[in-house]
């Protein structure tokens, strides 16, 4: 049996619950991996509120929390290739296995090998986080020197988002709460205050033409406010509301193969990528450490540890 995180129905953070499972058996697509770091992220709630049920197939209530890991490789699916019993590894578990947990299995087409010298935590970052990044960007496809506006540009995926735009000479301007300054301007963004008054017309000082793209994390009034900004409305992209196309705009479309995550961490060994881990939590605290980004506080980005006791 191994411990996991989770929740018994559909709904808010009152359903959430520890059990005990048995060790999943990976299908010949997956790898069977004992679990070393997780990324939290937005989407673990947002599966857990029960917008997409579908994710979870048929697999009986209580569901698993979480969709990225690090992890040790115990057993490998038939069909698996290129990974070994042994390997440290980082992925995916989008079929509903979920990760807050000993043990999970991960798809083995979405998982790679860790590279030396990058920390579990960093590479449990990764797979949802860091390639939401990655996607986002390579849509927007802005050459050097452009300008991109991150609206909410605190977060995991924000931060990553600001410096993948920065790596290939974009300039950034993000917006954010106050507590998102220090390490937004540390990594090279340009930030405006959104507490402090009227937004746009302060991105209007600092892009008076207006904006070669936006990034969204934030959604809702917020998107609507910001996103007329973009000199061309189909340079809009939203990772979070899909009312962004009603804008001209599109959701980020997700791509995430074993050569994406091997480029992600790439970039993190070269030192040209930092997730800024800046809160770890032993699985014991798994509903503290989601609470913290699910209410919107996190600064950077938030890890469950399951080193630590």
């Amino acid at each position: 049996m191994s411990e996991a995180f989770g929740f018994r129905a559909f709904g808010g953070p009152e359903v959430q619950e520890f059990f005990d499972r048995p060790d999943p058996v990976p299908s010949p697509a997956e790898v069977l991996v004992r679990v070393t770091a997780v990324g939290v992220n937005p989407l673990d709630y947002k599966l857990r509120s029960g917008v997409m049920p579908e994710f979870y197939g048929e697999r009986p209530f209580p569901q698993v929390m979480g969709a990225e890991a690090a992890g040790v490789v115990l057993a490998v699916g038939a069909d698996v290739d290129g990974l070994a019993v042994g390997d440290t590894v980082f992925g995916c578990a989008l079929t509903g296995a979920g990760v807050y947990a000993r043990t999970t299995v991960l798809v083995g087409s979405l998982t790679a090998r860790k590279p030396e010298g990058l920390r579990d935590d960093w590479a449990a970052t990764i797979p949802v986080a860091v390639t939401s990044a990655l996607n986002a960007m390579d849509q927007l496809d802005l050459p050097r020197g452009a300008t991109v506006l991150i609206n909410g540009v605190g977060g995991g995926v924000g931060l990553a988002t600001a410096q993948v735009a920065r790596d290939r000479g974009l300039n950034v301007i993000g917006t954010g709460g106050p507590a998102k300054r220090a390490l937004a301007e540390a990594v090279g963004v340009t930030f405006v205050d959104y507490t402090d008054g009227p937004v746009v017309p302060r991105l209007r000082d600092l892009a008076p033409d207006g904006v070669d793209g936006v990034v969204d994390m934030v959604g809702g009034v917020s998107l609507r406010t910001v996103a007329p900004l973009a000199r061309e409305t189909g340079k809009v992209v939203s990772v979070t509301d899909e009312t962004v196309a009603e804008l001209g705009g599109e959701m980020v479309r997700r791509r995430i193969t074993r050569a994406d995550l091997e480029h992600a961490a790439a970039l993190m060994v070269e030192g040209r990528l930092d997730p800024h881990v800046v809160e770890t939590y032993p699985l014991s605290r798994a509903a503290e450490a989601l609470a913290l980004v699910e209410d919107g506080h996190a600064v950077g980005k938030v890890v469950i540890d399951m080193t630590r006791e």
